[in-house]
């Protein structure tokens, strides 16, 4: 029995499972309130992005393009940028944030992001836009390494580094949430309610479910503001939720301003929301209370409703953004399910000594796969040449065709999720998180049985 960690052997790429880093920068970029990421390159670095954001929010975002086309692709495109900030700037009053996203056309061709920032601060924003407050900062995201996922942990870096600075203590903490829901962050907001700890959540994408009002609808935009950024140097410690999704500011901040910094685990299942109720007690010094205790407890009854009757055994195949991937995967081993294949959609060299991949290599007691670098044809390939029996996938509305071409239920979770009504405003984080996924689990289960008109027997009912 092994759990075998392995690249993708082919070199192209069939039906990836995720997009690439321009997306993740400017989810990051939309998270913060007064911003607008100006992403330097082809027209559809932003249009196809967008269009991702609003099926999986149902909701309009703002987010702008230097649209270079064949003439900046060749003799340089950094006049784009320019007209670009000066439109911005002029249309939107309230505008203070431009993120200067780069692209792999723009990264190849060699404009100097860098370069025109500083221009643009010495000279059109001193000239024109004095009396405004406006930052410029530049985010190298070219899309020929790493993915969404990279491209998000890059840019709230880079965030935190430009605005952080040291003034007085302010006894918060910081929480980076990664790659999340609105329905996350509502669970996460209550656990930090109860532990009454005053948190600064970075990027505050709540309001991506967005109301219509009777004055007009709305934009979405995220709620982090300037001043919640500054203050980031000046807090008590951070944690971030997801290692790869917002860990490599938290490790600035703990260097650069000696911020403590707690870097997972994501709290997906009762065992990992424990551990992150633990780090909030370890870093504030406030109690866990009873509320939380009793809000444990119910979760626990509901799953041992499900476990050992409906999903123990169950095999299950899980792809996605890593962090999220094995958190689900650490679930599933607890509700007794059997993980067989995590897909994670780049090649990120860290993830062979994640300490949470080890501990699955260590401990589980049959064949697994971990797959970096995968696209859906490794699982695809598996299922039709290669004999996996697969109960249940879980990932999110890309893989589609897989569950409906083999008749395998799939449960979505992740981004984008399209093909399935609401599901950004359910947690899979905390003890709410946990319950709604293991009865989700156990509901598309049953609800395979009535498709397929296999009756009563795995119910176990007599």
């Amino acid at each position: 029995m092994s759990c075998e960690v392995m690249n993708k052997e082919r070199v192209g790429v069939i039906n990836p499972i995720f997009t690439c880093q321009p997306c993740g920068a400017q989810f990051a970029s939309i998270g913060i309130k007064d911003c607008i990421g100006l992403v330097h390159g082809g027209q559809g670095c932003v249009m196809f992005v967008r269009l991702l954001f609003s099926q999986h929010f149902k909701e309009s975002f703002e987010l702008a393009s230097t649209s270079v086309h064949e003439e900046g692709a060749v003799f340089g495109a950094l006049n784009r940028v320019e007209t670009g900030v000066d439109v911005l700037l002029m249309r939107y009053p309230h505008l203070k944030v431009i993120p200067i996203i780069s692209t792999c056309s723009t990264e190849i061709i060699g404009d100097d992001i860098d370069g025109v920032v500083i221009k643009l601060n010495e000279g059109l924003l001193q000239e024109k836009y004095a009396d405004r407050e406006v930052h410029l900062i530049p985010i190298h995201s070219p899309s020929f390494v790493g993915s969404m996922v990279s491209g998000y942990d890059v840019a709230v870096h880079d965030f935190v580094k430009y605005f952080s600075k040291k003034d007085k203590p302010n006894l918060k903490i910081n929480l980076i949430t990664g790659w999340v829901n609105p329905g996350d962050v509502t669970a996460l907001k209550h656990l930090l309610a109860e532990m009454q700890i005053d948190a600064t959540v970075l990027f505050e994408i709540e309001n991506f479910d967005s109301p219509v009002m009777p004055d007009g609808n709305h934009v979405s935009h995220g709620n982090t503001t300037i001043e919640d950024l500054i203050g980031t140097a000046d807090a008590q410690g951070t944690i971030a939720l997801n290692r790869y999704e917002g860990g490599k500011a938290a490790k600035f901040l703990q260097k650069r301003w000696d911020v403590p910094a707690i870097i997972g685990p994501t709290p997906i299942g009762i065992r990992n929301t424990d551990t992150f109720l633990q780090n909030l007690k370890t870093m504030t010094g406030k109690p866990i209370p009873e509320s939380l205790v009793r809000e444990r407890g119910l979760a626990i009854d509901a799953l041992t409703d499900l476990t050992h009757l409906f999903l123990a055994d169950k095999k299950v195949a899980i792809y996605g953004n890593a962090d999220l991937v094995i958190g689900l995967a650490e679930f599933c081993l607890d509700l007794e399910m059997k993980p067989m294949v995590l897909l994670l959609g780049d090649d990120n060299s860290a993830y062979k000594d994640d300490p949470r991949i080890k501990a699955l290599q260590e401990n589980v007691d049959y064949d697994m796969q971990i797959i970096m670098n995968a696209d859906f044809w490794e699982l695809e390939n598996r299922i039709k040449n290669e004999g996996l029996e697969l109960d249940l996938i879980l990932g999110h509305s890309k893989g589609r065709f897989i569950s409906i071409d083999y008749n395998i239920p799939m449960l979505r979770v992740g981004f984008p999720t399209y093909d399935r009504a609401g599901l950004h405003r359910y947690p899979v984080v905390g003890y709410a998180g946990a319950t709604w996924l293991a009865e989700q689990m156990a509901n598309t289960l049953f609800a395979d049985m009535e498709y397929k008109k296999n009756k009563e027997w795995i119910l176990n009912v007599w």
